[in-house]
């Protein structure tokens, strides 16, 4: 029997923070995170130069996992501080961060995201008819983070998470730019939704859960649905999935969910 957690509850933190112990036990970690990364890789492409380290996918080279090395030593002056997530304001009805983890962003590994223009939408391609409560989705986001600063990123890639039963979480601040689109992240909002949507179809709460707070982030950014993409939009890539990409379409058309909101 599975117990929810409310976001209001005074006993997240406390929560998170046993959790956060359990981020380092590798067994469930490592399995998860191939998957992670087969799912979401990305081509070769141009773009302007970033500070970020640019990400490795899989079909650059065979990534192995194995304990996180210490963070080196850098001479280099440390970086500005990015906005917090308060700069920018948490929408309604968001899980925050600290219900699934009291770590940080690594910021020496970090840019400012600077403000927004576009969104692109995302799967973590790891199957996800096992996750049943709060519980599973903060054990998936932990696993997903892993798996990311395994590959030297400085926190979970995504801005955004939805799960299968619809609830929005907080992932990485949105103060930092993201690592979800390969040479893309300045400016771009990831948001992932729980699930590998080329072999199962995204649940009724979960599309629902992303129209309506694409349709959010949309209206808060001004952001037209001319820009509100998905991944394999943008790169070499099958994110997000078959079944997500051909929701996208229509959703995007005229007469869609999101294609009504804000144009």
């Amino acid at each position: 029997m599975s117990h929810d957690i409310d976001p209001r509850n005074s006993e997240l933190p406390d929560i998170a923070g046993a959790l956060a112990r359990r981020e380092l036990l590798a067994g469930g970690l490592v399995a998860g995170a191939a998957l992670v990364l087969a799912g979401c890789q990305t081509g070769p492409q141009a773009s302007a130069p970033s500070d970020l380290p640019s990400p490795v996918w899989p079909d650059e080279r065979n990534p192995t996992f194995s304990a996180l090395p210490p963070t080196p030593v850098r001479n280099a002056p440390a970086p500005t501080p990015a906005p917090s997530s308060a700069s920018y304001g948490l929408p309604p009805n968001v899980m925050p961060r600290s219900a699934w983890t009291n770590a940080g962003v690594i910021r020496s590994l970090a840019n400012p995201m600077n403000g927004v223009n576009r969104i692109t939408v995302h799967h973590d391609a790891i199957p996800s008819q096992n996750i049943a409560s709060q519980r599973d989705s903060i054990n998936r986001l932990n696993s997903v983070r892993q798996s990311h600063l395994r590959e030297g990123w400085a926190d979970i890639g995504y801005h955004y998470v939805i799960d299968p039963s619809g609830r929005v979480w907080e992932a990485r601040p949105l103060g930092y730019q993201g690592a979800h689109v390969k040479d893309q992240n300045e400016h771009n909002i990831g948001v992932m939704c729980m699930g590998n949507f080329d072999v199962q179809r995204p649940t009724p709460q979960q599309t629902a859960a992303l129209d309506a707070f694409v349709a959010s982030l949309m209206q808060r950014h001004r952001i037209p649905n001319s820009r509100v993409y998905t991944h394999q939009e943008l790169g070499k890539t099958a994110c997000p999935g078959r079944n997500l990409q051909r929701y996208m379409l229509a959703t995007r058309s005229p007469g869609g969910r999101i294609a009504s909101t804000y144009v």
